[in-house]
């Protein structure tokens, strides 16, 4: 997925909101966001969009010294946080805890203020729970979630990482060795090992950082062992659309679990802005025929 022309204005409005969060007062904003404009005129096309971002939100550190989103990222797990006892309870009750905390795990891929300004966390975990979503890969998703012994989490946001604490706390009740993977630097408000100690992962799980501050997971930019690390596991759940982005045409046992939220993504999918998808990547794909509307298996894989 290559940046795309309407990318740009997306950008620049992720620009000004991250010069916000910074503190940066309005006369200081154009000398900065020239200086971004700068930066993004050498964005590779060739690209996913989370690459271009990555390198914009480092000029945009530079410049303002410090970590934009550091104060919101801890707003957001405490806010996540007192949902977590209700959920959990949920999950545990459930006919199928998997299923329920899988989709509770979407739903928390809301907390994204790369995109959104605000968010609604109680509406989105409702219509999460609705019986069918828009990509739903759930029976491939739980046979390999069966099957497999250790399984990489790729987080993403900060708050976010509470609902996925759901899911990987199933996953450990399966009986599998669970890693969950953070940033190894701040990056809009995506996890890090900070935020992974404020709400419990630590204590939950393995975590490791991928050494990276970039916009999901770019294996050139990751620490010099990471991408070995990366295959050494046999299923890997990926969280957020920046890791979409990067890691779609990554041939390995991967399951993109996240929210659809800009058109340009959602276009690219067929879908609506706004949907939700658990979807199958790798060889094992399931891949959408836009003709018919249907779901069929990757040919290469096919019997």
């Amino acid at each position: 997925m290559n940046v795309h022309p309407d990318c740009f204005a997306c950008f620049m409005k992720q620009a000004v909101a991250t010069l916000g969060y910074a503190g940066v007062a309005d006369e200081g904003k154009p000398d900065m966001l020239k200086a971004v404009l700068a930066e993004l005129s050498t964005a590779d096309m060739h690209e996913p969009p989370a690459y271009a971002t990555t390198f914009m939100y480092r000029k945009i550190k530079e410049l303002t010294g410090r970590d934009p989103y550091s104060e919101i990222k801890r707003t957001y797990n405490d806010e996540a946080m007192k949902f977590y006892r209700a959920l959990r309870a949920s999950v545990k009750a459930a006919e199928d805890p998997l299923w329920n905390a899988a989709r509770l795990a979407i739903a928390g891929n809301i907390i994204d203020f790369g995109i959104y300004s605000s968010v609604d966390i109680e509406g989105t975990v409702k219509r999460a729970m609705k019986p069918t979503i828009e990509v739903d890969d759930y029976p491939a998703f739980k046979a390999e979630a069966e099957r497999a012994d250790r399984i990489l989490y790729l987080m993403d946001n900060a708050g976010e990482c509470v609902f996925d604490m759901l899911l990987i706390e199933v996953l450990i009740d399966m009986g599998k060795d669970v890693t969950a993977v953070v940033k190894g630097g701040p990056v809009i408000n995506d996890a890090t090992m900070d935020d992974a100690r404020q709400v419990g992962l630590t204590e939950l799980c393995a975590v490791v950082d991928n050494g990276s501050d970039a916009v999901g997971t770019i294996f050139s930019l990751c620490r010099a062992d990471f991408k070995d690390f990366f295959d050494s596991f046999p299923m890997i759940i990926s969280k957020g659309q920046g890791n979409f982005e990067t890691l779609q045409k990554v041939d390995k046992n991967i399951f993109f679990l996240f929210q659809a939220k800009c058109d340009v993504i959602a276009n690219a999918l067929g879908l609506e802005n706004g949907a939700m998808l658990l979807k199958r990547g790798g060889a094992n794909q399931m891949v959408l025929d836009k003709g018919y509307g249907l779901w069929y298996y990757n040919r290469r894989t096919n019997s």
